[in-house]
């Protein structure tokens, strides 16, 4: 009985650690909050995402507040949606996957380039202490700060800038990733990422073969492990003069 209860408090303070900065949740229709779960239940967990606190953290992040109103009905479709030019919502599999492979930790700082509406960065701000998420359009990213804000995120934080330059005032980061394709990893994300820590991107160009890669960093050197093929929108500004 006593190893019953020890157990027990331990999974309720490690629930504690990971979940200490989720915020109360919306209220919404069931049939979102249905949708959401068949979605985790059918599309995410069938094709390979098994770690429960990112599973708690798709069942959780409502993402039908970071679409357009006339894509409601398809937010909880495993499919990227058009958010503006040449920007989409990646689809719920690939959010899940990308903060699976961070291995992420209660007590990480992560860093985001291409926070687009908020959704992704929500997911990592269930899962992380931290989270700095950086958008390259102005005005999108001072809609996301604020659709943020609303839903109770204190622990994420947004700016716009290029994200070539990563967030040098609040490295290192546990981790990075990279919602934008680009041929490589740009340098000074490589050096704002711990020793040790994971930074997740899409490798290769536009309309041409990507590759989702999960890149560790050891010993200073980057080694990449290709994840399986994708197709993401190109990462723009001074990237484009390299």
């Amino acid at each position: 009985m006593k190893k019953l209860a020890l157990i027990f408090i331990f999974i309720f303070v490690y629930q504690g650690v990971i979940f200490a900065n989720s915020p109360a949740p919306m209220p919404e229709s069931d049939s979102f909050k249905s949708a959401r779960f068949s979605l985790v239940k059918m599309e995410l967990v069938p094709n390979g995402i098994k770690d429960p606190v990112v599973i708690e953290a798709m069942k959780k992040v409502q993402r039908h507040e970071f679409v357009p109103k006339k894509y409601h009905d398809r937010a909880y479709v495993n499919t990227a949606l058009p958010i503006g030019p040449l920007q989409t919502i990646s689809q719920p599999y690939m959010v899940a996957l990308m903060a699976q492979a961070i291995r992420p930790s209660g007590n990480d700082r992560v860093l985001e380039i291409g926070t687009g509406t908020g959704y992704s960065a929500a997911v990592y701000a269930e899962i992380t202490k931290e989270v700095y998420t950086i958008e390259i359009d102005p005005v999108m990213a001072k809609s996301a700060g604020k659709r943020l804000k609303k839903l109770g995120y204190t622990n994420v934080h947004v700016k716009d800038g290029d994200g070539f330059f990563g967030w040098p005032k609040e490295a290192p980061f546990d981790a990075i990733v990279l919602t934008v394709a680009a041929e490589f990893v740009p340098p000074k994300l490589a050096n704002q990422l711990k020793e040790g820590g994971k930074l997740v991107m899409p490798l290769g160009k536009l309309y041409s073969p990507q590759t989702l890669a999960v890149i560790t960093k050891t010993g200073g050197q980057l080694i990449s492990r290709p994840l399986l093929g994708v197709q993401f929108v190109p990462m723009v500004g001074e990237i484009e003069n390299r």
